[in-house]
């Protein structure tokens, strides 16, 4: 089964609703009552773990044990964490941001010429999931792919601004790097050598595309999401955050934490795929974005997959009779059909899959 051409109804993008002005939002993105947003029952002071990743590669032996230890237990415990000191320069940190917000700031005329279809979802969009009449999000996005290079086409990039280009092809770099020193972490605290999981991945022939969102001033914040609960269909997720926005929440004991982003830190996070091939001991965990009424909001969000075609399943070495394989093998593409067909739904996603 394969993406329809187009999407199921005319799109409206957000940023145009934003700023129209109007006070109230359309119905159309009125979520109902359980899924709004209690700004009332949310910890003000817990945070997601902070890591700082000076010495994992150039370190003494004990620091580096001290740094792995704190990457598995946020990999266990939390499924979500943020890294400073990842090698990634300040002036990339916030070119890379500040580059986007020009882009979204640019005439709708400029960006419509690379509005996207559900067959790759690539360029410039406003919703996510192909169900007609859905309760849409609060927010617009651009899709890129970087990798596999087969599937990169700069003509897809945004020509304007004019050094948008040379800056995410200095990010990807830089993100998929990180992306190579993380899951060799993940593998050492798995038990297994330091290759494992890339290999997994499909060694250097792997996945990586970036999703630019954008969420516009929201005039009704409390009834609406800028962007609904999900986990993340792939690998890793790499997150730059809005410094002076905060938004994302993330669900722990049932309650959502709003993410306090350090300076210049990146937000890392486990995705579906590495929680299938641990068999669950890393867990991906449910997410989601609440709008702002006096701030619009720009994050990148980089997806670091294993490669479309490989068959992903619970690691054989974790599988034993006490702890059998939870869930089915399925390559990356089929999840991510099933995933982009229904669109953000909680973690019923990857939920749906155990083996029963």
């Amino acid at each position: 089964m394969g993406c329809p051409s187009d999407w199921p109804e005319p799109i409206v993008r957000v940023q145009s609703l934003s700023e129209s002005g109007k006070p109230i939002i359309p119905d159309r993105y009125i979520k109902p009552p359980p899924d709004r947003p209690s700004l009332n029952s949310i910890p003000q002071d817990i945070n997601i773990p902070l890591i700082d990743l000076a010495g994992l590669k150039t370190g003494d032996q004990t620091a580096r044990d001290t740094i792995l230890n704190e990457i598995s237990v946020a990999c266990r415990e939390w499924g979500f964490f943020q890294v400073i000191n990842h090698g990634l320069s300040d002036e990339l940190v916030d070119g890379a941001r500040e580059i986007w917000r020009e882009f979204f700031h640019q005439s709708m005329e400029v960006k419509q010429k690379y509005a996207n279809s559900p067959k790759t979802y690539e360029g410039y969009g406003s919703r996510l999931g192909l169900q007609k009449g859905a309760i849409l999000d609060w927010s617009d996005y651009y899709f890129l792919h970087y990798l596999p290079c087969s599937l990169k086409d700069h003509k897809k990039w945004p020509e304007k601004p004019a050094s948008l280009r040379e800056i995410v092809e200095e990010y990807s770099k830089e993100i998929v790097r990180l992306g190579k020193d993380l899951l060799e972490a993940f593998s050492i605290n798995l038990g297994y050598k330091e290759d494992y999981l890339q290999n997994k991945f499909g060694g250097d022939d792997i996945g990586a595309c970036l999703r630019v969102n954008f969420y516009p001033k929201c005039p009704q914040p409390d009834l609406t999401l800028g962007l609904s609960s999900h986990s993340d269909p792939g690998g890793i997720t790499f997150l730059l955050p809005d410094e002076n926005v905060s938004g994302l929440q993330v669900r722990r004991d049932d309650q959502w934490i709003t993410v306090k982003p350090a300076h210049h830190a990146i937000i890392v996070n486990i995705g579906d795929q590495l929680q299938v091939i641990s068999n669950a001991i890393y867990k991906s965990v449910e997410h989601r974005v609440i709008a702002n009424p006096d701030k619009e909001r720009v994050s990148l969000a980089y997806f670091y997959n294993p490669r479309s075609d490989l068959l992903i399943h619970p690691a054989p070495e974790l599988v034993t009779p006490e702890t059998p394989a939870l869930y089915p093998a399925m390559t990356f593409d089929e999840y991510r059909l099933f995933i982009r067909t229904r669109g953000p739904q909680g973690k019923s996603q990857v939920e749906s899959l155990k083996s029963q």
